[in-house]
């Protein structure tokens, strides 16, 4: 697994913010939109089609993008699914897109032009897709298991995480449900979405998460989706050795 984007929705550095890690020169407090991609038997996973994708795949060598799967419909989450529209080529099929009926169906009212019946004036003009619909149940994808991870977005938004074998991806979380406390025990690898200290309605803040952590116990955990109110090197230094800021491009060994 690569984390193409550890960043919040705005990104780091923010449009307009001139603080003190916006105006970082440190690689890793420049933070794209989060994203992940993982290397399954038979083929690369995509985690959300964040706005920057084009970027991230392009930085990290990423040749082909074999299937997406959708945490949830927010715009920092979906709105590179334009960018899709030259793997067509080199699958020869439409890209298979796993994601719950929410997502679906902001899908397709944000791009209805990937799914409209007018005919096309060339191939490739827009996306060719293919919606597989997903929900708390596991499934087979490119030759490995997905555990689908309810959470909670906020008090009235749900949103998936996904469990790969002892990896779990847990991003834009601000609490876990007991049952969903149960689907992460025994983890090797918590990548979790954690803002910044300070108390936000939609996302852990570090005493949220160091809660978690203390029911979980997971070896290692990986702080994503950081908003520019966490400084790299100060932050990662200041948490236990087995908890460490995400940062873009790092990679993560998958057991699946």
């Amino acid at each position: 697994m690569i984390l193409l984007g550890t960043g919040t929705s705005v990104g780091v550095p923010a449009l307009g913010c001139f603080c003190a890690v916006c105006a970082s020169d440190h690689p890793r407090n420049q933070r794209t939109r989060c994203s992940a991609i993982l290397g399954l038997p038979e083929g690369n996973l995509l985690i959300d089609t964040s706005p920057d994708m084009r970027h991230q795949l392009i930085r990290e060598g990423i040749g082909i993008v074999h299937s997406v799967l959708f945490t949830h419909e927010h715009a920092d989450h979906i709105f590179g699914l334009d960018d899709l529209r030259l793997f067509q080529f080199y699958l020869g099929h439409p890209v298979p897109l796993y994601c719950n009926r929410q997502v679906e169906d902001r899908l397709r009212k944000s791009f209805d032009y990937a799914f409209s019946q007018v005919e096309q004036t060339h191939l490739g003009a827009v996306p060719a897709l293919s919606i597989h619909e997903i929900n708390d149940n596991r499934f087979q994808v490119l030759g490995a298991e997905v555990q689908p991870v309810p959470l909670n977005h906020g008090p009235r938004f749900e949103v998936l995480g996904f469990r790969f074998g002892d990896v779990a991806y847990c991003t834009d979380v601000k609490s876990i449900p007991e049952a969903s406390l149960e689907l992460l025990q025994d983890l090797r690898v918590l990548v979790l979405g954690v803002l910044r200290r300070e108390e936000h309605p939609t996302h852990m803040n570090f005493d949220e998460a160091a809660e978690v952590l203390e029911i979980l116990k997971p070896q290692q955990t990986y702080y994503t989706h950081c908003s520019c109110k966490v400084d790299y090197e100060t932050e990662d230094r200041e948490l236990p050795d087995n908890v460490n800021i995400a940062y873009d491009g790092l990679a993560i060994d998958l057991n699946v």
